[in-house]
C-alpha cells in the first residue's frame, strides 16, 4: 500500500492545509482492525468532520439513515418506515427554491450500495481510499486543480455545488473535482465561508501530491513575475 502518511505530509506542507485530508473508501465488508463508528451523526458528511479530527473508523448503511439526501447519493436504501423522508426533504428544498425536482435524476450516485464506508485522516488510512477530500482556502486548493491538469486527470466538469455528498460519486466517475459545498455540509463539518473542497480519486492522490509541489513552485515564480508586471505597467 502507498505510504499515505508521506502523501498527507506532502499535501499539507505544499498547500499549507489547516485541516487533515480525509480518505473515504467504500467496501463490501469491514477491514480487519478498524473500529466501527459508535453513536449517531445527522449526516454522512458529518463523518468527514470526525475523521478530520483524527479518527479512523467504518460506518454501516444504518449510520447514514439520518440524512436522506446523503443516503440517496450513496445508494443506501432507507428502511421502509423512513423511506418517505427522502421525498419530504426534497419537497422542503423544492418549496424553498433551493432546487427543482427535475434536477434530482441528474444527481450522481454511487453505482452500488456500499457494505461499509471507511473514513480516516489520509495519513492513517487503513485501506487504499476511493476518494480523498481536501478542504482549504481557494488560493491554496487552486494548486490541486492545476496539479490535476498537469497530471492529466482533471475532470471536465463545472464547479460542483449542492449537495456536497454528490462530489464523492462524481469524483469516482470523472476525476479530480472542486466543490463549493452546501449549507448542510458547512453546518455539519464546520467548513468556513472562505473554504471549499477538492476531491481526488484515491488511486491518483500520490500523483497529484507530487505534481502539486511542482505547481506550487511555479506559482511562486509566477507571482513574482505578475507583481513586477503590475508595478511596471499599472497606471492606476
Amino acid at each position: 500500500m502507498i505510504d499515505y502518511r508521506s502523501v498527507e505530509q506532502q499535501l499539507s506542507t505544499t498547500l499549507g492545509l489547516q485541516r487533515r485530508p480525509v480518505a473515504v473508501a467504500f467496501r463490501p465488508a469491514p477491514p480487519p482492525g478498524v473500529a466501527k463508528f459508535t453513536g449517531t451523526q445527522p449526516s454522512g458528511c458529518s463523518f468527514w468532520r470526525v475523521a478530520m479530527g483524527g479518527s479512523a473508523f467504518y460506518t454501516v448503511p444504518a449510520d447514514h439513515h439520518n440524512c436522506p439526501i446523503g443516503s440517496y447519493t450513496h445508494n443506501i436504501a432507507l428502511p421502509s418506515e423512513r423511506a418517505p423522508e427522502l421525498g419530504q426533504m426534497l419537497s422542503l428544498m423544492s418549496g424553498l427554491g433551493y432546487l427543482r425536482m427535475e434536477e434530482v435524476p441528474g444527481i450522481p450516485r454511487l453505482p452500488q450500495p456500499p457494505g461499509v464506508v471507511i473514513y480516516a485522516p489520509l495519513g492513517d488510512s487503513p485501506v487504499d481510499p476511493d476518494v480523498v477530500m481536501v478542504a482549504g482556502r481557494p488560493g491554496r486548493v487552486m494548486l490541486l486543480q492545476e496539479a490535476a491538469l498537469r497530471a492529466g486527470i482533471a475532470a471536465h466538469a463545472p464547479l460542483l455545488g449542492r449537495p456536497t455528498c454528490l462530489a464523492l460519486p462524481a469524483t469516482l466517475a470523472g476525476g479530480v473535482m472542486a466543490s463549493t459545498a452546501c449549507v448542510g455540509n458547512r453546518v455539519y463539518t464546520d467548513l468556513g465561508d472562505d473554504e471549499l473542497y477538492v476531491m481526488i480519486p484515491g488511486k491518483d492522490v500520490a500523483h497529484v501530491a507530487a505534481e502539486a509541489q511542482t505547481i506550487a513552485t511555479a506559482n511562486l515564480k509566477l507571482a513574482e513575475y505578475h507583481r513586477g508586471q503590475r508595478q511596471t505597467l499599472a497606471t492606476s
